[in-house]
C-alpha cells in the first residue's frame, strides 16, 4: 500500500503480558484470585483512554471486581505503571495525566448495570474527578453534573524545573464551553506531592457556545467553531509554556454544523457506536511545519452510492470538494471516512473502497494528487477498521487497540509506479515517493533504473524533465520554509485530463483574520502564506529566461569575436567550477561515463550564469538568511540537477554494458550504443525547454554516439535541427580516427562546413587533404577582401606574400 502503518503499540502485545504477569504475582502473594480467565475477561474491557503529548497512553479496564483501573505505558522506557483505581463500578470515558504522573483527572458516569449508583456523588450523571497519585491521596470532585464532560491535561513546550508549581487542565463540556483550571501544587513529607488550596482553584472560560472542537496535542492548539447567524467560524487557541495563551485566528468556513450535534475531536480516544460513525460528519484540522492550514470535512450521508468530502486549503485561499461514487456498496454500511495527517500530504481513506492522497504544498494541480479505488490491491492492505486520525502522523485503530505511525510507503510506491499505466498515476505517484525523504539516494537510483527503461512511458509530460525537477527541487527543500514558493517543483503548469473515478469543484475561501501581530515558528509561516495569497503575489518560481538571453548575447559575442570584459567572463567561469567541485565531492566513485572530463566553454557558462541568476533570485526573496547559506544552496540545487543527469545516463550505460573503448569510428554502433544514444536524445529534449545546463562533455559523448549510429543524412539532419551539437573536442576526435576514405572523406567535409568559423579554421588544420586545404585558403582570401575594405594598402603586400608561400 501507498501508506504504510508502523504499530508504535498494541494493547495486546504491550499491556496484556504485563497484566499477566502482575496478577501471577499477586496470586503468589495470595493476593487476588481467578487466574489467567479473569486476565483474559479483563482484556474485554481493557481499552485506550488517551495519548498524552510525550507519548505516553493511559488505558483502562476493570478488574474481576468491577473496579476500575488506570495503567500508563511509557513509551519511551516501554514500560507499564498502574496509576490509579476506583473502587466503585463505573464508567470511565475520559481522563488525562500531568507530565510528571502527579495528578490525574478523570471523567466518570455511574454504571447501568441495574441496582448499582453511584456513591460518590448520588443523582449526578457525570463525576470528574482530580487526583493526587504520587502517592494515591486525595480525590477532588471538579464536576458532578448531568452533563459529559472531557479532561485535558496542558503539556508545556520546554521542560521546566522537574516539578512545576502550576498545572493547566482543560474541561470540555457537553453543554457547550471550555474552562482552564489552574492547579497549584507543592512537595509535603519529602516526595508527597499535594494540591494546595483544593477548594478554590482558579479557573478562566475560554469558549462557549461551540458546536466542535479538537485538540492538538503535539502542538497544545485548541481549533473550535462556533456558529455566528448560521456561519461556521472556525478558531484557534495557542497556549504557551508561560501559561498564557492567543487567540490566533478565525475564519469562516461553508460548511453547515447547524443540525450536527456536538462533535469532539481528539479529547482522548472516541469509541463511539460504529454504525453512528459512519452516519455523522467528519471534520478535522491539519497542519504541518510548512505553514499549512488543512480543514478536512465530509458531510452526513444520506445515500452511500456517492460520497462527498472538502479540504479548505487556507494557506492558499481555496478549497476542493471531491465526489467519486462507490460501487459494491452493501445495505448496511458501518465505516466512515477517515483523514489522516501525512505532513505534506493529507489522506482521505474510506476501509475497502477508496484510498485518496492529496498534495498540501501543491494542491493546485488534481495531477499531484494520488487516487486509489478499491480495485488496488494495494488498498486491501490497510486496516478495515474506523481509524481515528491523532496529532502528527499518529493513527489509533480503537477496535484492535493498536496505534500506528502512519507514513508513505516508498517501495509500495515504486511499486506502483513501475506498474500504473495512467499518467496521472505515475505523475502523483512519482511526487509522493519524492517527498518521503529518507533513503532518497537508494530512491532516486530505483527510479532512474525504472525511468532508462521506460523513457517513453509517459505521454502528457516528460519523465526525465519532471523527475529532475522535482527530485532537485526535494534535495534543498529542508534547507529555508519558503523554497516551494522559489523554485519549481514540477515541470507541467496545467492539467486539464479528468482523473478517473473522481470529480472536483474549487471555490474560492475567505482568508483568515489573524488575531496576534507578531508570529514565532508555524505561525510566521503560515502568515508569510496568507501574505502571498492575500496580496496576489506572483509566483516568484525561478526560471532561466534571463539565464538564457544572456547565454545567447556570450555566444554571439564569441562567435564575432566582441566579448565583454574579462572579468565578467571570469566570474562566471569561475562559479562553473564551483559548482563541479561540489558535484564531485558529492560522488567519490568514479563515473562511468566519459563525462565532466573536457572543459565545454558553451556549458561552463550556461551553468556559471545560472548560479548568478538563481543566487541573485534567493537573495531577493530570502530575507533574514546568510548569503554563505545561499550561495550552498545554489551550489547544491545546480549540482543535483547535473548530478541526476549523470546518473540517468550512467543507468543506461551500465544496462547495455558500454566502456569507453567502443568509441572509435571505425565500425558501426550496435543497438547498445544506439539505445544509450537515444536517452541521451531524450535528455536533452528535457533540459532544453527549460534550458538547463548538461553536464560538461555530455555534447562531444552525444556527437560521437551519433556518428557512430545515424546514416549520414540522420547524421546531419540531427545537427541541422540542433539536436546535436558540433563541440570542438568531438570533431577533433573525428578528425584524427577517421581515414580518408570516399564516404569519410564526405562525412568530413559535411562536418567542417558545418562548424563556426572560429573553430572551423582549427580543424581544418588538422586534416591533411586537399579539401581542407582549399578550404583555408577560401578563408584566408575572404579574410584578405574584408580587410580591403578597412585597408586598401595592406592587401597588396598580403597577396604578394601568399603568392609567394605558394
Amino acid at each position: 500500500m501507498a501508506l504504510r502503518l508502523v504499530a508504535d503499540f498494541e494493547l495486546g502485545k504491550d499491556v496484556l503480558p504485563w497484566l499477566r504477569a502482575e496478577r501471577s504475582a499477586s496470586e503468589a502473594r495470595g493476593v487476588g484470585s481467578g487466574g489467567a480467565d479473569v486476565v483474559e475477561n479483563d482484556y474485554e474491557s481493557l481499552r485506550v483512554l488517551n495519548i498524552e503529548r510525550n507519548g505516553n497512553i493511559i488505558y483502562t479496564y476493570k478488574d474481576d471486581k468491577g473496579n476500575v483501573v488506570f495503567g500508563l505505558y511509557d513509551c519511551q522506557t516501554r514500560q507499564n505503571e498502574l496509576l490509579y483505581a476506583f473502587e466503585k463500578d463505573l464508567e470511565v470515558f475520559s481522563c488525562s495525566v500531568n507530565s510528571e504522573r502527579t495528578l490525574l483527572a478523570a471523567s466518570l458516569i455511574q454504571s447501568t448495570k441495574e441496582g448499582k449508583r453511584n456513591e460518590l456523588q448520588p443523582g449526578s450523571k457525570c463525576l470528574t474527578l482530580l487526583v493526587e497519585i504520587h502517592p494515591v491521596n486525595n480525590v477532588k470532585v471538579l464536576k458532578a453534573v448531568d452533563s459529559y464532560i472531557w479532561v485535558q491535561f496542558l503539556y508545556p513546550h520546554v521542560e521546566s524545573h522537574p516539578l512545576p508549581e502550576n498545572h493547566l487542565l482543560l474541561l470540555i463540556s457537553e453543554e457547550k464551553y471550555i474552562e482552564k483550571f489552574r492547579v497549584r501544587v507543592t512537595q509535603e513529607d519529602g516526595n508527597r506531592v499535594v494540591i494546595k488550596n483544593s477548594g478554590h482553584l482558579q479557573r478562566d472560560r475560554i469558549a462557549e457556545n461551540f458546536v466542535w472542537a479538537q485538540w492538538d496535542m503535539s502542538e497544545q492548539r485548541l481549533y473550535y467553531i462556533d456558529l455566528k447567524k448560521s456561519k461556521s467560524i472556525l478558531k484557534c487557541i495557542q497556549f504557551y509554556a508561560d501559561e498564557s495563551y492567543n487567540l490566533m485566528f478565525e475564519v469562516p468556513l461553508d460548511i453547515s454544523l447547524s443540525n450536527s450535534g456536538f462533535k469532539l475531536v481528539n479529547f482522548g480516544c472516541d469509541y463511539q457506536d460504529q454504525e453512528k460513525l459512519s452516519k455523522h460528519l467528519s471534520l478535522c484540522v491539519f497542519t504541518n511545519h510548512a505553514g499549512s492550514l488543512c480543514v478536512c470535512y465530509s458531510p452526513k450521508c444520506a445515500a452511500w452510492e456517492q460520497i462527498t468530502y472538502s479540504v479548505f486549503y487556507i494557506h492558499k485561499g481555496y478549497s476542493k470538494t471531491f465526489t467519486t461514487s462507490l460501487k459494491n456498496v452493501g445495505s448496511h454500511m458501518t465505516k466512515g471516512i477517515t483523514f489522516l495527517n501525512l505532513d505534506y500530504y493529507v489522506g482521505v481513506y474510506l476501509p475497502g473502497h477508496f484510498f485518496h492522497l492529496l498534495n498540501v504544498q501543491h494542491p493546485d494541480l488534481i495531477c499531484h494528487n494520488l487516487f486509489l479505488t478499491g480495485n488496488n490491491e494495494m488498498i486491501d492492505m490497510l486496516p478495515h477498521s474506523p481509524l481515528q486520525s491523532l496529532s502528527g502522523s499518529l493513527v489509533l485503530d480503537y477496535c484492535s487497540g493498536k496505534l500506528y505511525r502512519a507514513m508513505l510507503s516508498q517501495s509500495s510506491l515504486l511499486q506502483l509506479l513501475q506498474k500504473t499505466r495512467l499518467d496521472c498515476e505515475k505523475m502523483a505517484t512519482l511526487h509522493c515517493a519524492l517527498s518521503c525523504g529518507h533513503g532518497a539516494q537508494l530512491l532516486e537510483g530505483q527510479i532512474i533504473q525504472w525511468i532508462s527503461e521506460n523513457v517513453s512511458a509517459c505521454h502528457s509530460f516528460d519523465l526525465i524533465q519532471e523527475f529532475i525537477i522535482a527530485s532537485s527541487y526535494w534535495s534543498v527543500y529542508s534547507e529555508t520554509s519558503n523554497v516551494d514558493k522559489l523554485l519549481p517543483h514540477s515541470s507541467v503548469l496545467t492539467w486539464n485530463t479528468e482523473i478517473p473515478g473522481i470529480t472536483l469543484v474549487t471555490e474560492d475561501t475567505a482568508l483568515p483574520l489573524m488575531k496576534v501581530h507578531s508570529f514565532k515558528g508555524y505561525w510566521e509561516t503560515l502568515n508569510s502564506n496568507l501574505e502571498n495569497v492575500k496580496y496576489a503575489k506572483p509566483h516568484f518560481h525561478y526560471n532561466n529566461s534571463v539565464v538564457r538571453r544572456e547565454w545567447h548575447n556570450l555566444i554571439s559575442e564569441e562567435k564575432t569575436g566582441k566579448r565583454r570584459s574579462t572579468a565578467y567572463v571570469r566570474n562566471i567561469l569561475d562559479n562553473a567550477i564551483k559548482v563541479i567541485s561540489n558535484l564531485e565531492a558529492r560522488n567519490l566513485e568514479p563515473r562511468l561515463t566519459p563525462l565532466l572530463q573536457e572543459e565545454d566553454s558553451h556549458q561552463r557558462l550556461l551553468m556559471g550564469l545560472m548560479v548568478s541568476e538563481l543566487r541573485d533570485h534567493f537573495l531577493r526573496h530570502l530575507q533574514g538568511v546568510e548569503k554563505k547559506k545561499i550561495e550552498q544552496m545554489v551550489l547544491d540545487y545546480i549540482s543535483k540537477l547535473l548530478d541526476l543527469i549523470c546518473h540517468i545516463l550512467e543507468a543506461s550505460w551500465r544496462k547495455h554494458n558500454l566502456h569507453s573503448w567502443v568509441f572509435h569510428f571505425n565500425s558501426r554502433g550496435s543497438a547498445a550504443e544506439f539505445a544509450v544514444f537515444h536517452i541521451m536524445t531524450r535528455i536533452l529534449e528535457a533540459t532544453n525547454s527549460l534550458f538547463l545546463p548538461l553536464p560538461p562533455g555530455f555534447h562531444t559523448l552525444h556527437t560521437i554516439l551519433g556518428v557512430h549510429c545515424l546514416p549520414l543524412h540522420n547524421l546531419l539532419h540531427c545537427i541541422d535541427s540542433g539536436v546535436l551539437l558540433l563541440t570542438e573536442t568531438a570533431v577533433t576526435r573525428l578528425m584524427k580516427d577517421l581515414d580518408n576514405t570516399e564516404k569519410n572523406e564526405k562525412l568530413k567535409f559535411s562536418i567542417i562546413v558545418r562548424l563556426p568559423p572560429l573553430i572551423g579554421q582549427k580543424i581544418c588544420r588538422l586534416w591533411d587533404h586537399p579539401m581542407s586545404s582549399n578550404i583555408i585558403s577560401r578563408n584566408h582570401v575572404m579574410q584578405l577582401l574584408q580587410n580591403y575594405k578597412k585597408r586598401p594598402y595592406i592587401l597588396l603586400n598580403n597577396m604578394t606574400m601568399w603568392m609567394q608561400n605558394l
